[in-house]
């Protein structure tokens, strides 16, 4: 049974919600995005019997879960819980070194969640890209090869903030990879 043709719309539908699910419909498109994406690399990988198509897609998903639930879980407990909220409540906001003084005591942990985060977020991209490669290889459509490069490079550069436009770009030509894939595999 051939389901390219099924992942292909899918696949389209889903990597456009996932650009631009928090304006199609807030706090549900990327989520609606995800589930169509799910649904178009389980049928590609049902296609080519290649698990792995679907296992390091998973896995790319996990690892982006755990950094920003790493993030969230050192910066919630380097402030002390929601008391950090109140607490500011207390700030002089006028003053430079009022502001200073309450936050320097966080930075440091700040730091080291970022970086966490940032880890686990290029471990994620990485998976991102094995699928990717692999479904290029099988489909003969080199533009998933890079798409997963791209998004591999938005991942490192996160850090200097200009890998945020990159991963949009290659959300992007994410879009234009599902546009791009055949209704049934090439003949080897």
């Amino acid at each position: 049974m051939n389901k390219l043709h099924d992942a292909k719309i899918f696949g389209v539908i889903g990597a456009i919600f996932m650009l631009l699910g928090g304006v199609i419909i807030p706090g549900l498109g990327a989520v609606i995005g995800l589930v169509f994406l799910f649904i178009a690399i389980t049928y590609i990988a049902d296609d080519t019997k290649d698990r792995s198509i679907f296992d390091n897609y998973l896995m790319h998903f996990i690892l982006t879960i755990v950094a920003v639930v790493a993030i969230f879980i050192i910066f919630f407990v380097s402030v002390g819980g929601f008391t950090f909220f109140s607490a500011m409540k207390s700030i002089d906001f006028k003053s430079p070194q009022a502001v200073w003084d309450f936050f320097s005591p966080y930075i440091a942990w700040w730091a080291l969640g970022l970086v966490i985060g940032w880890i686990f977020f290029i471990v994620a991209a990485w998976y991102l890209r094995r699928s990717y490669n692999s479904i290029a290889e099988h489909t003969k459509v080199e533009l998933y090869r890079t798409m997963g490069t791209v998004y591999l490079i938005g991942a490192i550069t996160t850090i200097v903030l200009i890998g945020f436009l990159i991963i949009l770009v290659a959300k992007i030509i994410e879009i234009a990879c599902f546009f791009s894939l055949p209704d049934q595999l090439p003949i080897a």
